[in-house]
């Protein structure tokens, strides 16, 4: 993002022109290098600056930068030659350029400049981005460290700025938002970090709807920057997506997503799809990680997993099949069995409306026990976590696909594919899949509970208990069901891939 050294004549050796020196010289003190003190500690600091993160984004020669010469509005106050030294861009990169050849904007909060908050030119020039971005549907990555609003801009005849657009504009726009938080950020750089469909924090970052000072004005205690909003507490909210070890891995974790998110085709390089044959153990009651079924049916490290540490009974994330973009959604058996809970119903329901969004198919890997139940599960507004789900899966106007890995038992299963067995594009299972209304021992001990309880002998009950729990299971078996036509298909599951791709494309 560097720019060269103001030329000392024009193309003709005549001197440059005083006006046009003026301009270089003002293009010249917006770049790193211009700023020396700023840059070196931002670098002692283990960070980069915007204009180093902007050129790590932006593919080379693509960048288009719109109100580079913009300053604070505070020329009431102060020179505007102090302003143009002390607060370039007014502390907000924003522009257009390409990521991967597809054409990106970007908003940049500047942390060196007035600690990156936002002033009511840079609110102007993030609006004039944001508008540009809406009439060309361009995917925005925002880069929202810093401190919220800036009081002490005094050139806007307005009392508290309620009303700025900017926040509305962001809210509106229908394409991609992705968000990078890093160090600390509050108040209004939270709250657009917060609109983005894909967020990713940096190690160390500090999130919050208002910082220490505002903490303390509402009567809550004085409280260190860092510990208003830890990464860590985030990610386990699902308020973050994607953890980052610092800027460098943002940056490439930002470009990651957009070129999940785009449609661009890829090369698809997959492992060897027999190895999905014997990816599930062979107990049908033990547990097992679902993400190595996503690591071996989807193309070689293309998963992107978002929202890990949130709702953990379900895995979300952005992959490719065969070089297309897809969504995933999967049961994980190794939290609470797969059961949906209300949480994992809410990040199920988000990253479906975002796949509706994005024109993306989704792939949905089936292998739950059903809805979690209890006192306690309805207490977290379970009814209506999942009444979201449903709708959101109903409402998919791009396809979906399903795949009973193992288990698929009522409402739960159904919420998988959708809202029914027959509303996706296709709906298979492995010779592993079995079927039912809800878990087969329940069933069994709630369907035969006064044939059971009039058995004396405990061993005798055991036996017939396990008898009765077998023929369930044959019942209920994916080749069964199959054969009632409540599944399209049961194939081998090398052969999954190949049945995917020609559903979905």
């Amino acid at each position: 993002m560097s720019g060269p050294e103001p030329p000392p004549a024009t193309g003709s050796g005549q001197p440059v022109r005083a006006e046009l020196a003026e301009v270089l010289q003002r293009q010249a003190a917006l770049h790193d290098e211009a700023r020396a003190e700023a840059t070196a500690k931002r670098h002692a600091a283990g960070r980069r600056t915007v204009r180093e993160n902007l050129a790590d984004l932006i593919d080379e020669g693509s960048w288009l930068e719109y109100g580079g010469l913009a300053v604070a509005a505070q020329r009431s106050r102060r020179p505007l030659a102090e302003l143009a030294a002390a607060t370039p861009a007014d502390g907000v990169v924003v522009g257009v350029g390409r990521v991967g050849g597809t054409r990106v904007g970007a908003v940049a909060y500047d942390y060196t400049v007035l600690a990156g908050t936002q002033g009511v030119t840079g609110h102007r020039k993030t609006d004039r981005l944001l508008d540009v971005a809406a009439r060309q549907e361009l995917p925005v990555v925002v880069f929202a460290e810093g401190g919220g609003g800036r009081p002490s801009d005094t050139d806007h005849p307005t009392v508290a700025g309620l009303e700025l657009t900017t926040f509305a504009s962001l809210a509106r726009l229908r394409s991609l938002r992705v968000g990078i938080a890093a160090g600390y950020c509050f108040a209004g750089n939270a709250a657009l970090l917060g609109m983005c469909d894909v967020v990713i924090g940096v190690a160390g970052a500090s999130i919050g709807m208002g910082g220490p000072a505002m903490v303390e004005a509402a009567g809550l205690g004085a409280v260190a920057a860092q510990d208003v909003g830890p990464l860590d507490v985030h990610l386990a909210s699902g308020a973050v997506d994607l953890a980052a070890a610092d800027d460098a891995d943002a940056v490439h974790l930002a470009r990651r997503v957009l070129g999940l998110a785009d449609g661009t085709r890829t090369d698809g390089r997959c492992a060897d799809q027999r190895r999905l044959r014997d990816v599930l153990p062979d107990n049908r009651r033990r547990a097992y990680d679902v993400r190595a079924v996503l690591r071996l049916l989807f193309d070689v490290d293309s998963v992107l997993e978002l929202r890990e540490r949130h709702g953990r009974s379900l895995v979300t994330a952005l992959a490719r099949l065969d070089g297309r973009p897809v969504g995933v959604l999967a049961n994980n058996p190794l939290h609470r069995a797969g059961a949906i809970d209300a949480t994992a119903a809410g990040k199920a329901t988000r990253f479906l409306r975002l796949c509706e969004r994005l024109g993306l198919p989704v792939v949905s890997l089936c292998d739950t026990p059903g809805i979690m139940v209890g006192p306690d599960a309805e207490r977290t507004g379970l009814m209506r976590a999942v009444g979201d789900l449903f709708t959101a899966g109903a409402s998919l106007r791009t396809p979906l696909a399903a795949v009973v890995l193992r288990k698929a038992y009522g409402l739960g299963a159904m919420a998988m594919a959708g809202g029914s067995f027959h509303t996706t594009r296709l709906t298979l299972a492995w010779p592993t899949g079995e079927v039912g209304a809800m878990g087969l021992e329940g069933a069994v001990r709630l369907g035969h509970r006064r044939e059971l309880a009039a058995i004396a002998d405990e061993d005798e009950r055991r036996r017939r208990y396990d008898e009765l729990v077998a023929d369930a299971y044959d019942r209920g078996r994916a080749l069964s069901a199959a054969a009632s036509f409540e599944l399209d298909d049961v194939v081998d599951p090398a052969d999954t891939r190949d049945r995917l791709l020609a559903a979905l494309f």
